[in-house]
């Protein structure tokens, strides 16, 4: 009842300061789902959006609110919203999207206060999130990519270098954490084109759509070398990157390897090798924590996996670091603390999804072979992707790859005559357990054997 009369309130001509009481009144009341239904309705949220300067309305200019109202409002409707489904669905109705990317292209004006912007982001965010509707109109109808990629781009404060290299617009800011207000925005950007590019790896895009995720991939590119305000807020910040980069088409993620090799890049034949060193890192700080892998660890494989798939010096770098030569070949592939030792141990792992990736990942390195991939993993280990594809006698997956020979180190060919192919380590010579016994205790131990296969065939 009391939200009934509050929302009836604030539908009256008030003084901000009146509004902002009615409006805290809300966002308490609305953190209880049961006390939800009279905030639901098309009335409630259109009240709300109208408080929040993003009613939508043709051809109608509505009065600008007070900022403290505007901020409470996208607070109270960021709260309904993400509790109840039939706000969502009157949100999608009333068209709340149109009004927040109206908002969104004044994003250089600096006249909104940070928290307003924070805001209409994270109520885009829980919209694009929730309704799969409001997703597509935000992607297709309101061209959600190209406007977010402008957002972002003026939210980090860049510079266009080159045509797929950005920089910070201020010299003096490179080299320096990003600002903990930018980045907040940053990551709730990144979390809405994440949900409107969920399917753009799986399709085909054209010349146009092409370019313009090159152009995205460039500021993500940017994003993945940055550093935010400490450790904690920069794994999340990367993390958000790189489940973004890994809905982009492949072919357009050769803008990862675009900047020139300049002094202290990390340079494999010619290419600059920054970004796809800071993915290997990233993903290898998610192997060390065993926590919630699949969340965490399996969108960098899979960005890892499909970059090896088509690019060249992706794959020949990543290998030379994951799978060099074979030189360790007494200790089992699982044991030890190397990339190559971690990613096997993951080939066992009780969550599918996970053993299948770490699986792939090493496969693709291995460019399908069987043999190479048995070498470096075990038979026992493969034996899961192998059966799955259909190659346990052996062969090559489908993937096209360049022929050049796999070089075996010394230590590995000295070794390769004992090397048990299940274990994939050499083993030690077990003793001759019949050494030393005569005739007739060979014959009695075998006729024991005997009997006990009868046993098990009765």
């Amino acid at each position: 009842r009391l939200g009934k009369l509050v929302i009836r309130f604030l539908e009256r001509d008030l003084q901000p300061s009146c509004q902002l009481a009615c409006l805290e009144t809300i966002r308490i009341l609305s953190r209880d789902k049961n006390c939800l239904e009279p905030f639901a309705t098309p009335q409630a949220i259109q009240t709300l959006g109208r408080h929040a300067g993003i009613e939508h309305s043709e051809g109608v200019t509505s009065e600008i609110p007070d900022v403290e109202v505007i901020v409470e409002a996208l607070k109270c409707l960021c709260n309904i919203v993400f509790n109840s489904p039939s706000a969502q669905e009157v949100g999608a109705e009333l068209r709340l999207i149109v009004g927040l990317t109206e908002r969104l292209k004044l994003c250089k004006d600096r006249n909104w206060s940070h928290e307003v912007r924070f805001f209409d982001l994270r109520l885009t965010f829980l919209f694009t999130a929730l309704r799969v509707d409001v997703r597509g109109q935000l992607a297709h109808e309101l061209r959600g990519v190209s406007l977010l990629s402008d957002a972002l781009e003026s939210t980090l404060g860049l510079r266009w270098l080159d045509t797929f290299e950005v920089a910070r617009a201020d010299k003096g800011d490179e080299g320096l954490p990003l600002p903990r207000q930018e980045t907040e925005r940053t990551m709730e950007i990144l979390k809405i084109l994440f949900n409107i590019t969920f399917d753009t790896s799986r399709r085909d895009v054209d010349e146009e759509e092409a370019a313009l995720y090159r152009h995205l991939c460039a500021i993500l590119r940017f994003c993945l070398m940055s550093k935010a305000d400490g450790e904690d807020r920069t794994e999340e910040f990367h993390s958000h990157t790189v489940n973004l980069l890994g809905n982009l088409p492949l072919m357009c993620l050769d803008v990862l390897l675009t900047p020139k090799v300049q002094q202290g890049s990390i340079e494999y034949m010619g290419v600059n090798m920054d970004a796809v060193s800071m993915l290997l890192d990233f993903m290898d700080r998610r192997l060390d924590r065993e926590h919630k892998l699949k969340e965490t660890l399996t969108p960098s494989l899979n960005l890892l996996t499909e970059s090896a798939r088509v690019h060249r010096e992706t794959r020949k770098f990543l290998r030379m670091k994951i799978l060099p030569p074979l030189r360790d070949v007494k200790n089992r592939p699982e044991v030890g603390n190397s990339l190559r030792n971690k990613l096997v141990r993951l080939m066992t792992h009780i969550d599918t999804d996970v053993k299948h990736c770490a699986a792939e990942l090493l496969f693709v390195l291995c460019k399908e072979s069987v043999s190479r991939f048995v070498k470096y993993t075990g038979y026992g280990n493969a034996a899961g992707l192998l059966a799955a594809r259909g190659l346990m006698c052996g062969g090559r997956g489908k993937g096209r790859y360049s022929e050049d020979e796999d070089t075996d180190t010394e230590e590995y060919r000295e070794a390769k005559p004992n090397i048990n192919p299940v274990t994939g380590r050499v083993e030690e010579k077990l003793p001759n357990p019949m050494e030393g016994m005569t005739e007739e205790q060979k014959e009695n131990e075998a006729m024991k054997l005997v009997n006990m296969f009868d046993k098990m065939s009765r």
